[in-house]
């Protein structure tokens, strides 16, 4: 359920506030330090944020999906890593329970994940398998009452803070591809866990990215998200969907961000004796920004609204991922053009976001993947009649 216009004015607002008085001052600092400070976590959970999607019956705040990437697209206003934070709880992390656990899974997982007290990862990557995800090696083999897992997951967001990890395992090995894959929940605290060394990244300092391994780990079968084997594929692709566009709906905001200060800095420069805004090559450029910026705005809220409505929206959210991440790559690209040797030097937040948003064109499927996604689509459509 939708909440009213006042409501969700209200909450936009104060994500509004946060993101500028509170976030955007700590932006050099969490660069340097690639952390980000336990007081603006802790801040986050007072606030409700890792509960965004999380259904109001389990203690989170219930937005559907174009509520969320109106509260997404404000939080690219700042250094995507604090997005992160709560980013995988309000995504990947929590979402394959919410479409498809159990309610006793729910009741279990979920009110801890609204409050941030519980940190989810999403476990699908492992390295030979990413965009090929039913080429999956983990095994979950089960034994009695409890599945033994054992393979190595890669790239896992939040892994180094996480409690709850929603691990994507073959339950069939019989089975070629896609299917005989099942979700698993698996607590972080479990024997045979071990973590890799995170990862030191080109951007978005302030993430904790790391390998998972799983060794002999032993899970109740009471975990299998939703008491069903060999359908986890199909759930990792219904997460994903709703992640692309949360992707999306951020890559919006980030390009705002870097149009804002694309003018402000052409406004405050002067070159010939002139303001560089006055120079129609510079103008051409932030009009093709906001040209952009503006389309990918209306594909994501056309996309999440057709998704509230029940509609299967696998290939929008790839058409969709497709442009926005491709967008704010150039719009980053033209912000550096437009600062100059400004631009390229870490003293202008467009140095480091030009960096950050490079990842977007990469992770929840590359632009190369929704191509194959959004083709195959068409084809099959025609196929059908």
């Amino acid at each position: 359920m939708a909440l009213d216009a006042e409501t969700l004015s209200q909450l936009l607002e104060t994500v509004d506030r946060f993101v500028e008085t509170r976030l955007k001052p700590l932006e050099a600092e969490v660069a340097e330090n690639d952390d980000i400070p336990e007081d603006v976590i802790n801040e986050m959970k007072e606030l409700g944020f890792f509960g965004l999607t999380i259904p109001e019956e389990y203690g989170g705040l219930g937005l559907n999906m174009a509520e969320e990437v109106a509260v997404v697209r404000i939080f690219g206003h700042t250094s995507p890593a604090f997005r992160s934070v709560f980013g995988t709880n309000v995504g990947i992390g929590s979402q394959a329970i919410v479409i498809d656990g159990t309610e006793e899974q729910k009741q279990r997982y979920l009110p801890r994940m609204a409050t941030g007290e519980a940190i989810g990862s999403f476990c699908l990557t492992e390295p030979d398998s990413g965009s090929d995800a039913g080429s999956l090696r983990t095994t979950a083999v089960l034994e009695g009452d409890h599945y033994r897992i054992n393979g190595t997951k890669r790239w896992i967001t939040n892994a180094p803070k996480a409690n709850l990890f929603s691990v994507f395992a073959r339950t069939n090995p019989e089975e070629r591809g896609s299917r005989g894959v099942s979700a698993i929940m698996v607590e972080a605290d479990r024997d045979g866990i071990s973590l890799g060394t995170p990862y030191k990244k080109m951007g978005q300092q302030g993430t904790y990215v790391c390998d998972v391994m799983f060794d002999d780990v032993m899970v109740p079968a009471e975990n299998l998200i939703g008491g069903r084997e060999n359908v986890g594929f199909n759930t990792a692709m219904k997460v994903l969907d709703k992640g692309r566009l949360h992707i999306s709906a951020l890559s919006v905001g980030v390009a705002e961000r870097l149009i804002d200060d694309s003018v402000r800095y052409a406004l405050e420069r002067k070159q010939f004796g002139q303001r560089i805004a006055d120079f129609q090559l510079i103008q051409g450029m932030l009009a093709d920004s906001k040209a952009e910026c503006y389309a990918a705005h209306c594909m994501v809220q056309d996309a999440a609204r057709r998704r509230d409505t029940g509609e299967n929206v696998n290939a929008l959210a790839s058409c969709t991922k497709l442009f926005a991440t491709e967008m704010v790559g150039r719009v980053a690209d033209r912000a550096v053009q437009i600062h100059g040797g400004a631009g390229y030097v870490s003293e202008y937040a467009v140095e480091r976001l030009y960096r950050d948003v490079r990842l977007f064109r990469i992770y929840e499927g590359t632009s190369q993947i929704q191509q194959t996604i959004i083709a195959r689509d068409l084809i099959r459509s025609a196929e059908n009649g």
